[in-house]
């Protein structure tokens, strides 16, 4: 049976008849399978629907075993690549003489078929119709325009890189401008400040009670030098020592002690606070409020109120009512000079940081009990004392690089501080947004989490000034695990986790973490708001 394509008028000589059906035979090789040279345009090889590849090598058993409209397709497809190929190149396919060209070209033409349109596969998982995004690594070369009219552009996934723009254009060191504490005021809180703690030291040692040995100790972000917005809050501890003093731990807490006393042959001036050897906390507590609030009335020239005890806290609060409202926290704080609790031993994570050495100094320091109170269920063990080590926090803050001269006059510039600044910010404005959705949150979870990062971003490298941008998305991408993970460890302390469902909700947790999403892809819209 003769081929469809090329019929000619045989001729009487069967010599010239067996010539024809060899070439013919050859030229539907040709078609059906060509070999192209590596330079020429391969549109045959790609599939239309989805610009990749298809398989390359078959035979000619399994191409004459296909489908009649799918070898259509394919030769529809093919035909012009093929013949801009062998234009390109010169020189006739492989396995095509060049008696076989002459006899195809005076071979009658068949009549023109109409095309057909090839049917598009579903897309991929990952392509543009779906939204994805391929990498740079997936993409395949791109087929020229005129044999395949679908195209890909790689589409270029956001992400925020070293020294790139903030999201939504925001200007981190626009914010800190107005963060930063003026020096005028600074002088005139700091004046006002002073003189009430002061008169309320001096009197505590002058007066015969239990509290005769008390010193001034300083903490919190103001003598941290991280405090933002105003000079209006300051938090001070009225440390005693109380020597020969034996911790029991609380129930596993890690953080929460009773606090018993050794023989003391001298007798104990804090006797009176004892309840069945244990020291009560919330009795010394309130003793010492019963003092500052008598005291604090003879205070000259200076209009100052106490605040009404917060549940829980271990804070005397005052308030400076003229010229403008400050708020002093005034912590009484047991003072002890012996080895760090064993529940601290993990803590304290800065070997790569600012070294084993340092870590070790610092553990050489006295550590504090404030009368902070256990949770007991719904209520509060009132005899139990917390750990604290704001001192030590402290000096990290103050001695926060790798280099001994990070950030001092003459020395290298970090952008740390800066990035704690702006997260205690950030909480700051959605709790007075969000007042009563976040009550139980505080400045101290964002200090908590900022020292972590600085943990695993040691070196000062890492905290360059003009990365400030990078530096900040990363202290946030953290807090955000922190509140989706519903754990942060507590710096000092790794069995205590600050994000336990016994101090927060879940639910408090979840509203946080949205709020804090929803700023960070818009360019932190908050910060301007108040």
């Amino acid at each position: 049976m003769e081929p469809q394509r090329g019929k000619v008028t045989r001729t009487a000589s069967k010599a010239g008849a067996a010539t024809r059906k060899v070439s013919e035979r050859s030229t539907r090789v040709a078609v059906t399978e060509p070999r192209e040279s590596p330079a020429a345009p391969r549109a045959a090889q790609l599939n239309v629907g989805n610009c990749g590849p298809v398989r390359e090598s078959r035979s000619l058993q399994t191409q004459s075993a296909r489908d009649p409209q799918e070898e259509l397709q394919e030769r529809a497809l093919g035909a012009r690549s093929k013949k801009a190929s062998l234009r390109a190149q010169g020189a006739p396919p492989s396995g095509v003489s060049s008696t076989d060209r002459a006899e195809a070209k005076s071979a009658p033409a068949e009549a023109p078929k109409p095309p057909v349109v090839p049917r598009p596969l579903p897309p991929r998982a990952g392509s543009r119709r779906e939204g994805g995004a391929r990498s740079a690594r997936e993409q395949r070369p791109a087929p020229e325009p005129a044999e395949v009219p679908c195209s890909v552009t790689p589409a270029r996934v956001p992400s925020l890189g070293v020294r790139e723009v903030a999201p939504g254009g925001w200007k981190p060191r626009a914010v800190l401008d107005k963060l930063r504490l003026r020096r005028q005021e600074i002088s005139a809180a700091a004046e006002v400040v002073n003189r009430v703690v002061d008169h309320l030291l001096r009197r505590l040692q002058d007066f015969d009670s239990e509290f005769k040995g008390v010193e001034l100790l300083r903490t919190g972000s103001y003598y941290e030098r991280v405090k933002i917005s105003a000079p209006n809050e300051f938090d001070v501890m009225f440390k005693l020592e109380v020597p020969r003093i034996q911790l029991e731990e609380y129930c596993s807490s890690g953080a929460h002690y009773f606090v018993k006393f050794k023989r003391n042959p001298k007798g104990n001036p804090l006797k009176q606070f004892v309840e069945e050897e244990i020291l009560s906390a919330s009795k010394m507590l309130s003793k010492f409020r019963k003092l500052i609030k008598e005291d604090i009335k003879n205070i000259e020239g200076i209009d100052v109120i106490m605040e009404k005890k917060k549940r829980g806290s271990p804070a005397v609060t005052l308030c400076i009512r003229k010229p403008e409202e400050i708020f002093v926290d005034i912590i009484l704080a047991l003072e002890s000079k012996s080895s760090w609790p064993a529940s601290t031993q993990q803590g304290l994570p800065i070997n790569n940081w600012l070294g084993a050495k340092v870590r070790k100094n610092l553990r050489q320091q006295p550590f504090y009990l404030v009368p902070k109170h256990a949770k007991n269920g719904s209520g509060f063990q009132e005899q139990t004392w917390r750990l604290s080590f704001s001192h030590i926090e402290k000096d990290i803050l103050n001695n926060h690089g790798q280099s001994k001269t990070c950030c001092e006059n003459d020395g290298v510039k970090c952008c740390r501080k800066d990035c704690l600044k702006l997260m205690k910010y950030l909480l700051e404005q959605l709790k007075k947004k969000f007042e009563k959705e976040l009550d139980k949150f505080c400045s101290y979870h964002v200090k908590t989490a900022f020292l972590h990062v600085c943990t695993q971003d040691p070196l000062d490298s890492q905290w360059h000034p003009k990365d400030l941008v990078f530096c900040f998305d990363n202290c946030v991408a953290f807090f955000l695990k922190c509140l989706r993970t519903e754990q942060l460890e507590h710096y000092f302390v790794p069995i205590v986790n600050l994000f336990s469902r016994k101090y927060i909700d879940k639910i408090s947790k979840e509203f946080l973490s949205e709020q804090i999403e929803y700023e960070r892809n818009n360019g932190f819209p908050i910060f301007n708001e108040f």
